[in-house]
């Protein structure tokens, strides 16, 4: 895959590119760089994802042995939304913003089933049209030829959503004439992807209503890990994910604490309830269409693939952790 980042001057070259060179020769020299790879990759990937994952590109939680024998998937998925829910305290007919919202399945859950207002941004142009689609399919099913508000919400349920197109680092101003205007913003899996984790907590912190709630589901590396460690079961997942390093829980809270948050709930590491995701996911990508579509993007796309493997070793290893954590504006 060619890479779509600009040319970069000596002065725009950041200390990520020092931090993140991979194996396969994927250095990226600027968080733009890195942010237009992950703008690809959803792009291209992202049918993929909905035809094999389903409509909640995120983790499942089995949060005991007979949910692990038992629950499906989609169901363990939904679970994840309503611990979240839980230990943030995201109340019924919430005004939402939910970052990084992939195909909306999230966002539309908490619009149909809490009565909450839920803007979705994502950095995906792909990604926005497919939630378009799949939101307009399901308010069709209360109105026949359901169409957006005028101001580009579906009616779903008690609540609504809509979705758009932006850089997550622009989102405090591009709502700025909604200063402190959300009851909550909701990020799963996706801060991790972000080379300036700092701004997002303060951009959060701007946006959010006093007593707002920031709800948090993401992936971290474990606290101490050597060197061999870090090499052998995160490096592979920070390449093969198009992330830039990996942080712990504690580096989030400090980040939150710093940008004027308090913790509200957790961490609460459920590495070991979420884990079952990457077998179930290891076993699907045996589709030689997948394959195939990744032999076709070159090294992102085998990288990707390969770090499913990882992922499964990450987590057996106790190298490689998931938490949900919920701040307090």
């Amino acid at each position: 895959m060619t890479d779509v980042a600009p040319s970069s001057t000596p002065e725009e070259i950041t200390e990520l590119s020092k931090q993140y060179d991979t194996p396969l020769g994927l250095a990226h020299t600027t968080m733009q760089a890195l942010k237009d790879r992950i703008k690809q990759h959803y792009d291209l990937a992202s049918d993929y994802y909905l035809s094999l994952w389903g409509e909640h590109i995120h983790h499942g939680y089995w949060a005991s042995d007979e949910a692990k024998k038992s629950l499906p998937k989609e169901e363990a998925q939904i679970a994840l939304i309503r611990l979240l829910l839980d230990i943030s305290s995201v109340g019924e007919g919430s005004r939402v913003l939910d970052v990084g919202c992939g195909i909306g399945g999230t966002s539309r859950y908490l619009a149909s089933q809490l009565g909450c207002a839920v803007t979705g941004i994502t950095i995906s142009t792909k990604q926005v049209e497919i939630a378009k689609r799949l939101t307009k399919a399901e308010a069709s099913k209360e109105t026949p030829d359901a169409e957006e508000d005028a101001e580009g919400f579906f009616k779903l349920g008690k609540g609504k959503v809509k979705f758009i197109e932006l850089d997550a680092e622009k989102m405090s101003e591009f709502f700025a004439g909604d200063e402190g205007a959300f009851d909550a913003v909701w990020i799963s899996e996706a801060l991790s992807h972000f080379p300036n984790k700092a701004l997002f907590f303060q951009n959060a912190f701007k946006v959010l209503k006093p007593g707002g709630k920031l709800a948090l589901a993401d992936w971290f590396k474990a606290e101490g890990l050597s060197e061999k460690e870090f090499a052998d079961d995160i490096k592979p997942i920070e390449d093969g994910m198009l992330l830039p390093p990996l942080c712990t829980q504690n580096e989030y809270v400090k980040l939150a604490t710093d940008a004027g948050l308090q913790v509200h709930g957790g961490p609460k590491d459920i590495s070991k309830d979420v884990a079952q995701t990457w077998d179930i996911s290891w076993s699907l990508i045996q589709n030689p269409s997948l394959w195939a579509f990744a032999l076709s993007q070159g090294r992102d796309g085998i990288a990707f693939l390969q770090s499913f493997r990882a992922m499964r070793r990450g987590y057996a290893n106790g190298h490689f952790r998931y938490a949900v954590i919920a701040f307090k504006k």
